[in-house]
């Protein structure tokens, strides 16, 4: 009994022995790039997994795929004669492995041959050809890296093809390297195929949009030679509209549609396949903060009205302090992506006993742009006029009624990692502001500048730096009250009630001339989504920044991330009316 007993341990203990553990790496790069190492380091990491639980025939097979991923990961550097010894040792914990590294010299590109087929060797092409020779990437005296290679390829290739040569391809490509002399001769051979120009224009998919709408974006003429970022401009401009969930703009490629031109060159037609977006759409939406109460809204949006490519939105808001109704009619994007609107607004407002009521029409215009270059810096500028009847009553003082008509420009740059939750970057928000009594011509100016910048702190935690001047010019006393500055509450100076720094008038707070806003905020995150704020603001609304006294605010609070941005409660203590005031927003749509 004990014998066999014995003999099973045993066998229990051979057939573990049998079997290996992941072994124990170290790399010595010998002075292999850091590119190099880390392509090793990841090969290196699948081998050894593998080597777990697989019998000692299966490891000593890896042991030498593991020396010969890591040849092939220094090729991929540009190292051609490296030598790497494996070396299998075995401590406590198992087998070993220590790989030597001596990677050699790093080839570099001596000749390059680069060779056009196709009616692109025709005589009005011969400039462009030089070009795509001379803008050849991997030059002479560079290091022959693989990713660099098949980059060069495909710029290449996509330097013919986006333009006249829709068909063009790779006939060929050869890297010949000399691995004694540390050389490599580089050969690439491209096809152009035929010149293809723009056909006829088919569309797929339109119900209710008029066909006008695609004639608006897609400007061409049957027979213009074909241009690839023409067509992703068309498509951009389509899906950059309210009309299409999405839209698609390419050469039908279908060889029953192609036309074969004298010259044989083709013809293919653009075919544009859109879907359409919901012909009518309601939303409400029901949110509480404690600078406006509860807020109510309710919106109402509708895209193609009698048939024409244009959409209209209406809506009605409602809270505490702001009550407004609006009717919007929206035209399509301009090819240059300009977006215009008019409308008509009923908006009324009660705030630290300044009530005014204002009926106004007006035009807006706003573009939106990318710097490019895979730059994440974006701009927004926006135009408008407006001709408006204000109502204005000052409780304890006077009231009045002006007509105005005032044009604004604002321009808005964003450079930030994150749009609505930044944590790296910076915006700056720079507007301008004229305007008229109808009257009496009583002219006004007004200008504003914002700055905001995020520091990445540590792990998580953001430091936020933030401030804001403006200044009105008047020559006339009836002033409509959004053209004055007044500051305080969650959004400017916590501590304070909201828009109650100003000018006092009467038992009222109203718009001043000048004001200052600066805030520092520092945001420990306890995990990813919640976490701590600490800040200190400060600001004024007052006649001259020189009669300026600064309110300062300061506190805690809690922070949160959501999907719709981060959401703050904040516990500020405003020092100047030595009060404790609690701000928050939250909002919910459906």
């Amino acid at each position: 009994m004990r014998a066999g007993v014995l003999c099973l341990l045993l066998g229990l203990g051979l057939a573990h022995e049998a079997y290996a553990a992941k072994p124990e790496v170290v790399i010595d790069p010998g002075g292999a790039s850091a590119a190099a190492l880390q392509s090793i380091n990841s090969a290196i990491e699948a081998i050894t997994r593998l080597a777990e639980d697989q019998d000692g025939g299966e490891v000593s097979r890896l042991r030498r795929r593991a020396r010969d991923a890591t040849l092939s990961a220094l090729e991929t550097q540009g190292y051609f004669a490296p030598k790497v010894t494996l070396e299998v040792g075995e401590d406590i914990r198992g087998e070993t492995w220590d790989i030597i590294i001596e990677p050699g010299e790093v080839s570099h590109v001596d000749q390059v041959d680069l060779d056009f087929s196709g009616q692109i060797t025709r005589p009005e092409f011969a400039a462009r050809v030089q070009t795509l020779k001379k803008e050849w990437p991997l030059e002479k005296g560079m290091p022959f890296i693989n990713e660099s290679w098949h980059s060069a390829k495909e710029t290449l290739l996509d330097g013919v093809s986006r333009k006249d040569f829709f068909f063009a391809r790779l006939t060929g490509s050869q890297a010949t390297v000399d691995a004694e002399k540390a050389k490599a001769d580089l050969s690439v051979a491209v096809e152009s195929g035929p010149r293809v120009r723009f056909g006829k224009l088919t569309t797929v998919g339109l119900k209710r949009v008029p066909p006008e709408l695609i004639d608006r974006y897609i400007q061409y003429t049957p027979g213009d030679p074909y241009d690839q970022d023409k067509l992703d401009d068309w498509q951009q401009a389509l899906q950059s509209t309210s009309f299409f969930r999405g839209a698609f703009v390419t050469l039908n490629q279908d060889q029953t549609e192609q036309k074969t031109l004298p010259d044989g060159e083709l013809e293919l037609p653009v075919r544009v396949q859109v879907s359409e977006a919901p012909a009518r759409r309601f939303t409400t939406s029901l949110g509480v903060d404690s600078d406006n109460g509860i807020g109510v809204e309710g919106l109402y949006r509708q895209n193609v009205v009698f048939g024409q490519p244009v959409w209209i939105e209406t809506g009605v808001g409602i809270d505490r302090n702001r009550q407004r109704a609006f009717f919007d009619v929206n035209l399509p994007p301009t090819l240059s992506g300009y977006k215009d609107s008019v409308g008509v607004l009923y908006d009324h407002s009660d705030i630290e006993g300044l009530d005014n009521s204002r009926l106004g029409l007006g035009w807006k215009r706003k573009r939106e742009r990318e710097a490019g270059g895979g730059s994440r810096v974006g701009y927004e500028t926006q135009w408008g006029l407006i001709a408006a009847y204000d109502k204005t009553d000052i409780s304890g003082g006077d009231a009045f009624e002006v007509p105005t008509l005032v044009g604004t420009w604002q321009w808005l740059r964003r450079d930030v990692d994150k749009k609505y939750d930044p944590r790296e970057g910076n915006l700056i928000d720079f507007g301008l502001g004229a305007g008229v009594t109808l009257d009496k011509g009583e002219p006004f100016y007004r200008s504003s500048l914002r700055l905001q910048q995020w520091w990445p702190m540590g792990r998580r935690d953001v430091l936020t730096l933030r401030g804001e001047v403006g200044k009105v010019w008047s020559q006339t006393d009836r002033l409509p009250q959004d053209f004055g500055y007044r500051t305080g509450g969650a959004r400017s100076v916590r501590g304070y009630r909201y828009q109650s720094i100003g000018l006092e008038s009467g038992d009222a707070v109203v718009g001043a001339p000048a004001l200052a806003v600066a805030s520092v905020e520092y945001t420990h995150y306890f995990t990813e989504q919640l976490g701590m704020n600490f800040f200190v603001d400060a600001g004024d609304a007052a006649p001259s920044f020189g009669q300026m006294k600064m309110s300062l605010g300061y506190g805690v609070g809690l922070a949160v991330r959501t999907p719709a941005g981060p959401f703050f409660v904040d516990v500020a203590y405003g020092q100047r009316d030595h009060r404790l005031r609690l701000h928050f927003s939250l909002g919910i749509a459906f």
